[in-house]
């Protein structure tokens, strides 16, 4: 039933996403005052999952928007200690100027101490670096 209900949260997490695409500033770091014309959108991402068990094999999603000539490789930081990832989308250039997400980044959530965790989805064409914070909560039960 918790797996379900797991399932059901994170299909409506997801469609929440895609509702908001609002644009705020990411976290950025550029070469030389080089200004990008890509952006990695800050959407607000939220992750709840349980301290005894994690969640193995989820993603938060990477939201790369603009016109981009160089690849951009995204991933993600700043984890719970004994999570991990795999790593995220690679963006050959290109461009997205409409609503769709194209970047996602796996992770896995080991079990961890109840808290609160700000990972960063980070993205980078090899020039500039941006990245935004994602709330990730570990509480001993996501929905009391």
């Amino acid at each position: 039933m918790r797996s379900t209900r797991s399932a059901v949260r994170l299909l409506v997490g997801l469609v929440a996403i895609l509702m908001l695409m609002g644009s705020a500033p990411a976290l950025a770091s550029s070469g030389g005052g080089t200004k990008p014309t890509w952006e990695l959108r800050d959407i607000d991402q939220q992750m709840c999952v349980t301290s005894d068990y994690g969640h193995p094999n989820t993603y938060y999603v990477a939201p790369v928007f603009g016109t981009w000539s160089r690849t951009i490789q995204t991933g993600i930081r700043k984890l719970p200690p004994g999570s991990s990832s795999m790593g995220g989308t690679t963006l050959p250039p290109g461009s997205n100027t409409g609503s769709v997400i194209v970047g996602f980044v796996h992770v896995s959530i080991a079990p961890a101490p109840v808290g609160v965790y700000t990972p960063e989805v980070w993205a980078t064409d090899g020039v500039v670096t941006q990245a935004v914070p994602v709330k990730l909560e570990i509480l001993d039960d996501c929905y009391p």
